[in-house]
């Protein structure tokens, strides 16, 4: 078995059962049993490595490409021989507070599952494990790998939006903190997070029409019994899509509020320092009229001259300063 396939296996009657060390015997016994099929799970196979499973399984050549080359928005292809479905699972990284969008690629057909991955998220051991522990699910054949991977993702998107919540909840403490943060610290923080919710978005965003068909639409491949099936996925993905646009919508308002903030906090600081100017012109302005060279100056004989007008430079000050506390602008 080559590296890149992480696991084949054989299903019969929702059971795994012994198969054919070559996957080509597998599948030819598991269409010859007719309630048996394969599934291939691939990590990050190359052109060389995928080429001798796609010619098995009869994979369209676009598709084979799609999947090689990863980068594809969530889709939902026919072709005469496969479905094919692209879904971007989503890993939330808690120390960077990062959101990163990985691609699994699902080719479904008559008596196989193909699943390609890329990326270190989206393992899918977990979601085959419990299958396996649900034979009646697993009897309906590839149907069921395409229902149980696309629940698991969507899931998961639900958990990340949560963590994104709590992501949000800090900020918005941070931005209405009664005492003066990093303005531009907190402002490239929200920027960050919109720009997660926006990569976020592009996974969760275009997988709506797929699941749409899937669950109201004739889908080749799929058993006709598995609507309801799609149709609980569809429903948790629109929860999902409305949590993530509350979330920008929220952040959205979070920079706005703080750009407020920022205007009042400079209109404060204007007043403040228009404030102080004002109660410094009144010396300057006396002490240079007194500087300047009048050949008749008043009260210049007077011997309490220059006390009256100290003190009335410290009267007049004061009588400013407290006008302008009175007003807020100190």
């Amino acid at each position: 078995m080559p590296r890149v396939i992480v696991d084949c296996a054989m299903y019969r009657d929702g059971r795994r059962s012994p198969a054919p060390d070559d996957f080509s015997d597998a599948l030819d016994e598991a269409r010859a049993s007719g309630d048996a099929f394969v599934w291939i799970g691939m990590h990050e196979p190359t052109a060389a490595e995928f080429d001798h499973v796609s010619r098995e399984f009869g994979l369209h050549a676009l598709a084979v490409e799609d999947a090689l080359t990863a980068h594809q928005r969530p889709k939902l292809e026919v072709y005469d021989d496969s479905l094919f479905v692209v879904l971007k699972p989503v890993v939330y990284d808690e120390a960077s507070d990062t959101v990163t969008a990985n691609e699994l690629m699902v080719f479904v057909g008559d008596s196989f599952v193909v699943t390609v991955r890329h990326g270190e998220g989206a393992a899918l051991a977990a979601v085959r494990r419990r299958l396996e522990q649900e034979p009646e699910v697993l009897r309906h054949g590839p149907t069921a790998v395409l229902y149980a991977v696309s629940d698991a993702v969507v899931d998961h998107y639900i958990e990340v939006a949560a963590e994104l919540q709590g992501d949000l909840e800090e900020l918005e403490a941070e931005v209405f903190a009664p005492t003066a943060s990093d303005s531009k610290n907190t402002a490239a923080r929200i920027y960050t997070a919109k720009r997660q919710v926006l990569e976020f978005r592009r996974a969760t965003s275009p997988l709506l029409q797929p699941m749409d068909r899937l669950a109201f639409g004739q889908v080749p491949f799929v058993h006709e019994h598995s609507q309801p099936f799609f149709r609980d996925v569809a429903d948790h993905l629109t929860k999902a899509n409305e949590y993530i646009e509350g979330l920008d919508r929220l952040l959205s308002d979070a920079l706005a509020a703080h750009l407020a903030q920022m205007g009042v906090r400079q209109n404060d600081d204007m007043r403040k320092i228009s404030a102080w100017a004002a109660m410094a012109a009144v010396p300057t302005m006396v002490a240079g009229i007194y500087g300047m060279n009048f050949e008749h100056m008043p009260e210049l004989t007077w011997s309490w001259g220059y006390p009256a007008v100290v003190v009335l430079m410290v009267v007049v000050c004061l009588s400013l300063h407290r006008m302008f506390k009175r007003r807020g602008w100190l």
